[in-house]
């Protein structure tokens, strides 16, 4: 544990932070601020039917949400506000905001170098990596990275939160919970991709909805105290002191380390859900999953520090993590909150564990060795189980450290396909501004190669 603080220290202080800020503020120029300025757009687009037999648009949005909105929109907030202070969520909104452009980036590259694998649409950062780097070797180790940070670390984060939850509420010893998330997680895996895409277009939508009438609620019955929160926000996003003594640069770091962990923006895990949509245009899916980082970021994890910082509780009490959002949502709404946020913690996580799941699953597909799905689902609700058991700060920091490596690798592989990236996204908004239906085609690239799912009369049908 002291090696991964280590490298955590090294990654997150000087290497990560000026990597993600700097590659999102060159593709937000570079994409004429669409990031920004096609917020509605993303609405419209996610609500189309898909082209084909495949994942609808909703549907991938639905699977990469789950992942999402999950432990780092409840336990991963109250930690950095706990931490870095209540100034961390203010880096959290910025990171947002200008990340969201690799969300663009990246997914439009899932949808344009995407395959047809068992009568399904796959793809992701292994896949653009191959066809359009044409770096088979780095796709490859991309894709142990995905699997084994998704399929397994980060759903001991999801499965952790969930058990000492249920401690902290009812007093339920973790094994009992391990026990049954486990089983749960199991029926769910073993029905595959489309079992997937059904469960999560379901609890997704319902469970944020829900989530954020209750906040509404909350800032509403607090609505004088919201000045006072806002300035508090503001204030300490910019002072020199975060809330364990640290420095400046804490809060940054924290707001940003869980702000990503929220969003996934550049990630390179949202492009496996992508890829999977059918759609008559790659850019259209990069809108898509960039809606799911606004509302991840700017609704849910914002819904959460507001209800932890009207509560009061983080200057009477020393919890920290998913504790500190059950105590505040118990100190606003009573017996009520208690137990609509452990249902809520519940949800979130479980989905987030079957939104992770996929990105395993389908990057496992990539080795094209299929003798390893079997003991891929078995060592997943291995780690389920696992991280049911152990204490939050142990599986946070390996995900900390999980996440700074893919980060590195998507970015740099985004970077170097900025071109055709590029050249869809302008395609498309000089298509959607004279008034038309945009549709992509492979010689809308100065450079097709390496694409198999598109001709020049546009997505290829499964």
């Amino acid at each position: 544990m002291n090696f991964i603080n280590f490298l955590n220290n090294i990654l997150w202080s000087y290497v990560l932070i000026v990597v993600l800020i700097a590659s999102g503020l060159y593709f937000t120029f570079k994409l004429k601020f669409a990031n920004l300025t096609q917020i509605k757009e993303m609405f419209k687009v996610m609500l189309e039917k898909g082209s084909g037999k495949g994942v609808s648009p909703f549907q991938a949005f639905c699977i990469s949400a789950g992942s999402k909105v999950g432990t780092g929109s409840l336990a991963g907030v109250a930690l950095a506000i706990s931490v870095g202070g209540p100034g961390s969520v203010f880096w959290m909104w910025i990171l947002a905001l200008v990340a969201g452009s690799l969300s663009l980036v990246e997914n439009t590259l899932a949808q344009i170098y995407k395959k047809k694998e068992d009568g399904i649409f796959v793809g992701g950062p292994a896949y653009y990596m191959e066809l359009g780097m044409k770096k088979k070797g780095l796709g490859i180790a991309f894709s142990i990275l995905i699997t084994i940070t998704y399929g397994f670390i980060f759903n001991a984060v999801q499965a952790n939160t969930i058990t000492v939850a249920f401690k902290h509420a009812y007093g339920i010893e973790q094994i009992y919970g391990a026990i049954i998330l486990t089983v749960l997680t199991g029926i769910i895996i073993w029905g595959g991709a489309s079992r997937i895409a059904k469960v999560s277009e379901v609890i997704v939508p319902i469970m944020g909805a829900l989530y954020l009438i209750v906040a509404i609620f909350i800032i509403l019955k607090n609505i004088s105290e919201l000045p006072r929160v806002m300035s508090l926000i503001l204030t300490n996003a910019f002072t020199t002191q975060a809330a364990t003594g640290g420095t400046l640069g804490v809060v940054i770091m924290e707001g940003i380390k869980r702000g990503l962990f929220s969003n996934e923006a550049g990630m390179g895990s949202t492009p496996n859900a992508g890829a999977s949509a059918s759609t008559t245009h790659p850019f259209k899916q990069g809108l898509v999953q960039t809606l799911g980082v606004y509302v991840t970021t700017l609704a849910i994890c914002s819904a959460t520090a507001f209800i932890i910082l009207f509560s009061g509780v983080l200057e009477t009490t020393n919890h920290k993590g998913i504790e500190l959002t059950q105590s505040a949502m118990t100190a606003e709404l009573g017996v009520f909150g208690r137990i609509f946020l452990i249902s809520c913690i519940f949800l979130f996580a479980f989905s987030s564990v079957i939104g992770n799941y996929f990105y395993g699953i389908v990057n496992i597909a990539y080795t094209e060795k299929k003798a390893l799905v079997i003991p891929f689902k078995i060592l997943a609700l291995a780690m389920v189980f696992w991280g049911s058991m152990k204490d939050a700060p142990s599986v946070w920091a390996m995900a900390d450290l999980f996440m700074a490596f893919m980060a590195l690798f998507n970015i740099y592989a985004i970077t170097k396909l900025r071109k055709p990236a590029i050249e869809s996204i302008h395609h498309y908004l000089k298509e959607r501004k004279a008034g038309k239906n945009p549709v992509f085609t492979k010689d809308v690239l100065s450079n097709s190669s390496g694409i198999e799912c598109w001709d020049d009369k546009g997505e290829i049908s499964l």
